[in-house]
Formats: C-alpha cells, sequence, structure tokens
C-alpha cells in the first residue's frame, strides 16, 4: 500500500514537474514510477509491486464497470412509468476483516448507484446495505462478495 501511495506521489510529481496536467501525462508518469520503484525492488520494488498496481487498477476497473452499470440501472428504473421496487437494507456477511478493507468496501458500495453502506455491526462480521431494489438480496450479496470484496481481498493482502 504504501509503495502505491509512493507511486502516485511520484506521478504527481511528474505532473508537477512537467507543467502537463493531462490524463495522459499523469498516467505516463504513474508508469514511469512504477519502472523506477521496479528497478529499485528494495524496499518499494519487485514482482509484488508490480503485481499489486495491477490488482489495485483491476479494482478501479471493476468499481468503473459497476459504477456505470448500476448508474444505468438506476436511470431505466427512474424513468420508467411503473417503478417496481422493492427497497430494503439486507445484512452482508464480512468477509474483509481490517479497518482499512472494510471501510474501502462500505466505500465502494456507497458510491456506487441504488445502494447504501448503512453500518458495520459492533463485531465488525456485518456490513447493513440499503439497497433500492432489495427484491434479490441473495443475488446482490453474491455480486458484491464475488466483486468488490474479493478484488479488495486481492489487491490489499
Amino acid at each position: 500500500m504504501i509503495a502505491f501511495v509512493f507511486n502516485l506521489l511520484l506521478a504527481i510529481a511528474w505532473v508537477t514537474v512537467t507543467g502537463s496536467a493531462s490524463l495522459h501525462n499523469f498516467v505516463f508518469g504513474f508508469l514511469l514510477a512504477a519502472l523506477a520503484l521496479a528497478v529499485i525492488r528494495e524496499p518499494f520494488g519487485g514482482r509484488g509491486y508490480l503485481r499489486r498496481t495491477r490488482l489495485v487498477l483491476s479494482l478501479i476497473a471493476l468499481f468503473l464497470k459497476e459504477l456505470s452499470l448500476s448508474a444505468w440501472k438506476v436511470t431505466l428504473t427512474v424513468l420508467s412509468p411503473d417503478m417496481k421496487l422493492k427497497p430494503g437494507i439486507f445484512a452482508f456477511p464480512l468477509t474483509v476483516t481490517s479497518d482499512f478493507e472494510i471501510t474501502l468496501l462500505a466505500n465502494l458500495i456507497t458510491l456506487t448507484p441504488g445502494t447504501l453502506s448503512v453500518d458495520v455491526s459492533t463485531d465488525r462480521r456485518t456490513l447493513y446495505v440499503h439497497a433500492l431494489d432489495c427484491s434479490d438480496p441473495e443475488a446482490t450479496k453474491r455480486g458484491i462478495a464475488s466483486g468488490f470484496e474479493r478484488k479488495i481481498m486481492e489487491a490489499f493482502r
């Protein structure tokens, strides 16, 4: 995690030094920083760092995909003349354990249209989620577990 943040800081430094704040320049700076860290190897670089970077980018890509799909579904639901909604709250059993992982999962769920993280149980084993359409909470639970939660565990463990 520290190496990824360090890489982001190096990419921001690259953008600052070059004076071009375009997305392409930032991505180039990020890749240049990743290459530099891979060459250094200790303590940041090496195969583990590049693998983790790829997994974090995979998590970001999944979030963007889910964001787009959920936004589209909510838009269709709102624009439909017969909004057949069944809103509700369901309990999601957590597999992630650290505060960082739980917070990241809760935020990814909240940022996805149609769902909202409500609370975490005191024993940190259950996340309560409100869904705009809770007609099939088991499918939603499976989707979260096989999507966001699995990607978080792959990237940060």
